[in-house]
C-alpha cells in the first residue's frame, strides 16, 4: 500500500517558525514531483510549492521568501519550512506525490484535496494565532 506520513503540524505565534515532514514509501520516490498544498476553511486544495527531482523548486508568491521545500530521496522524505507565519497561513497542510510532471501541477493550482491524480499524505493542521 503506498504511503505518505505526514509530520503533525502545531500551533504558532505570528512570526514563529514551523517546519513539516512528509515520508513516503512504497512509490519510486525519486520519480515522483513532491508538492505541499494547504487548504484553508471551506476551500479546495491550494499549491504551495513543488519540487521534482535535482531541480529548482516552485513557490506559490504568497509564500516566496518564507517557505522553503527540500527533499531527500534516500530517506523519501519531503520537507516545509515556514518561516515568518501570519495568521493567513491558517490551513490543513497536505503532501503530495504525483508523476505528471511540474507542468501539469501548475495547471492545476487549485485542486480537490487528496484527488485520484496522485498520492496524499494525511494532512497536517497549522493554526498561526496573531
Amino acid at each position: 500500500e503506498v504511503k505518505l506520513v505526514e509530520s503533525v503540524g502545531g500551533s504558532v505565534q505570528a512570526g514563529e517558525s514551523l517546519g513539516l515532514s512528509c515520508t513516503g514509501s512504497r512509490f519510486a520516490f525519486d520519480g515522483a514531483v513532491m508538492a505541499w498544498y494547504r487548504q484553508l476553511p471551506g476551500s479546495d486544495c491550494e499549491l504551495v510549492s513543488s519540487l521534482e527531482s535535482h531541480a529548482e523548486p516552485y513557490y506559490e508568491d504568497f509564500i516566496k521568501g518564507r517557505f522553503t521545500i527540500s527533499r531527500d530521496n534516500a530517506k523519501n522524505t519531503v520537507y516545509l519550512q515556514m518561516n515568518s507565519l501570519k495568521p493567513e497561513d491558517t490551513a490543513v497542510y497536505y503532501c503530495a506525490a504525483d508523476f505528471r510532471g511540474t507542468a501539469a501541477i501548475l495547471r492545476m493550482r487549485r485542486r480537490q484535496c487528496r484527488d485520484d491524480f496522485g498520492f496524499w499524505g494525511q494532512g497536517s493542521q497549522v493554526t498561526v494565532s496573531s
